[in-house]
Order: structure tokens, then C-alpha cells, then sequence
């Protein structure tokens, strides 16, 4: 019996764009695998991460399920990775190279429910050009979502409104709500903080880091602050005076300035 392992990924807009739960994906190699006498070692999962976004090495250091699958694939001695789409695992063109890059060191394919004739190792020239419109149409797409998305968020931000994004220390935001509110601990810190600038600005940011530390001040995880969150919270200096930026709009922000 054909050995394989599977793999499935939902993203923060993918699921609602495309229909395809984890819960699905799963149902559906499963079945898959049964249908064509295929032993299912295991599947992988990725929940709520971006199948484009990489690092240095062409990976999201944040999906830790085909980070797993790639390291096991020594070891599992499979033959293929099952996945409903090609989607689910790539949504780059970076991304792609680099995934089967590692696929084919240890001569594992991809099987694409979805895409039947679908193979790393395809060299048929009509197959080839149909994947590659597919995958083009599909990159197409999320590329369609993520300009109506950015407008969205440039025309809250011009308004002053949280536009999404990492949420700077000192503010929270209430779930489903995306309005940024003040973290009373949070913005005691931050207040010391441009206090002790004020007071001793030839300080060091690890002079500074160290104060905070002193005065018993710690960071959302309970642990010592050190000089890079020093600086990413003066850099955001603007922001906790409130000026609200995203990309080129600055506009008054519809929050409490904490400074």
C-alpha cells in the first residue's frame, strides 16, 4: 500500500473566499486516500496562515505544520503529500521552488485532489500549461482580494480608524470590533518610557530598557524589556501621540493618545 501523508491550511481570508474548512480538507484526503487504496500516515495543519508570505529561506517561519512536514519527510519515507489544492500549500512563486525544492530531495510528489493530472515532476507540455494558468488564475485572485482589502484599510485609516495590523503595546483591541482601547498597564509603560526620554535623553536603549526592568515594569509575557521593544515603542511615537499611520495616509486617530 502507497504510503502518503497529507496536508491542510486555512488562511484569515481563505476560508470565508474559498469555502474550504480544515474540517473539510481533512474529510476530503481522507476519502480520497481510501478510494485509491493510499495508507494516510498522518496529516499536517496550518490554521490561519498565509500560504504567500516568506522569509529568507522562501518559508513562513509561522506555518509550523509544513515546517513538521518537510523535516519528517526524511524519516516517513512517503511518496506523495495529499493536499486538496496546490493552493493549500504554495501561493508564491518563491514559496512554490522552495517547497518542492524539498519535496523532490527526497522524491516526494504532490497530489492535488483538485487537480488530478497535477505532478512536481509533470513534464507533458499541455499538462504543464494548464497548471500554470491555474496557478496563475489563483494567485490572481488573492492578488484581486488583497488590493479591495487595502482599500478598505486606506480609506478606514484616512478616516482615522484602525486599519488591522499588529496592535502597538499600550492599546488592545476588543475582538470583532477593531477599535483600539487603551491597556491601562501597557500605557503606564509606555508613559515612563518617553518620561525617562525626556529626563535622560543621552540614555542608551538599553539604558532605558534597564530602567523600566528597575522600576518593575515587565511586557505582556512577563518577561524583561529589552532595548529592540525600547525602540519599536519610541518609533511609535506619533502613533501614542495620536496620529494614526498606514502606508502613505496619516490622519488623527479615532483613540486615546497615551502621550
Amino acid at each position: 500500500m502507497t504510503k502518503v501523508v497529507g496536508y491542510v491550511r486555512v488562511s484569515t481570508y481563505g476560508q470565508a473566499k474559498d469555502g474550504y474548512s480544515l474540517f473539510y480538507q481533512l474529510e476530503e484526503i481522507e476519502r480520497y486516500c481510501q478510494q485509491n487504496g493510499m495508507e494516510l500516515l498522518r496529516v499536517y495543519e496550518d490554521k490561519g496562515i498565509s500560504g504567500a508570505a516568506v522569509d529568507e529561506e522562501g518559508l513562513t517561519v509561522e506555518r509550523e505544520g509544513l515546517q513538521e512536514l518537510l523535516a519528517d519527510l526524511q524519516s516517513l519515507e512517503v511518496s506523495a503529500v495529499i493536499v486538496l489544492n496546490t493552493s493549500r500549500l504554495w501561493r508564491s512563486d518563491m514559496a512554490k521552488v522552495l517547497i518542492q525544492r524539498e519535496l523532490k530531495r527526497y522524491k516526494v510528489d504532490v497530489t492535488a485532489i483538485e487537480q488530478p493530472s497535477y505532478s512536481i515532476y509533470n513534464h507533458d507540455p499541455n499538462d504543464f500549461l494548464v497548471n500554470g494558468l491555474l496557478e496563475l488564475l489563483d494567485q490572481y485572485q488573492r492578488l484581486e482580494i488583497t488590493l479591495k482589502l487595502s482599500r478598505g484599510r486606506k480609506k478606514k485609516a484616512q478616516q482615522g480608524g484602525y486599519a488591522g495590523g499588529g496592535v502597538p503595546y499600550g492599546y488592545r483591541v476588543v475582538k470583532g470590533e477593531k477599535v483600539l482601547q487603551i491597556d491601562d498597564t501597557g500605557a503606564v509603560v509606555v508613559h515612563r518610557l518617553f518620561e525617562l526620554k525626556a529626563l535622560f535623553s543621552h540614555w542608551s536603549l538599553s539604558q532605558l530598557a534597564m530602567q523600566l526592568n528597575n522600576d518593575g515594569y515587565r511586557t505582556a509575557q512577563g518577561a524583561a524589556f529589552t532595548k529592540v521593544q525600547v525602540k519599536r515603542m519610541l518609533d511609535r511615537a506619533e502613533f501614542y501621540s495620536g496620529m494614526y499611520s498606514y502606508g502613505e495616509v496619516t490622519a488623527p486617530g479615532h483613540y486615546h493618545a497615551i502621550i
